[in-house]
């Protein structure tokens, strides 16, 4: 699995209007608790289903993406923050310790 670099606002009409569940994670690259999390991620994200999308948004870099964010799935901004989008909406989310693989590869199953 790789990231999707998450870097202009037609990638989340795409990922809204996609069919299939997507993930979203919202990373600080200046904070060491958002590396301890994307580290822990990537070392787990084998339980994720092969076919899911997975982006990556870097918060300093595209600080408007991430506001947008926040405004059209109406979550609350957090740093590291996972967001699980299905049918246009965040169907799950996840920040700081409670990031982890095996529990967003336990929602995807569910939605």
């Amino acid at each position: 699995m790789k990231w999707t670099i998450l870097d202009n606002l037609q990638q989340l009409d795409d990922i809204k209007t996609s069919d299939q569940p997507s993930l979203i994670f919202k990373h600080s690259t200046r904070c060491s608790i958002s590396m301890m999390a994307k580290k822990r991620f990537e070392l787990d994200w084998h339980a994720l289903p092969e076919n899911i999308s997975v982006y990556f948004l870097d918060l300093i870099r595209y600080r408007e993406i991430s506001n947008y964010i926040a405004e059209d799935f109406d979550v609350h901004h957090e740093s590291p923050q996972l967001l699980l989008i299905k049918d246009g909406e965040c169907v799950y989310e996840a920040s700081h310790g409670e990031i982890s693989a095996e529990d967003t590869a336990e929602q995807i199953a569910v939605v």
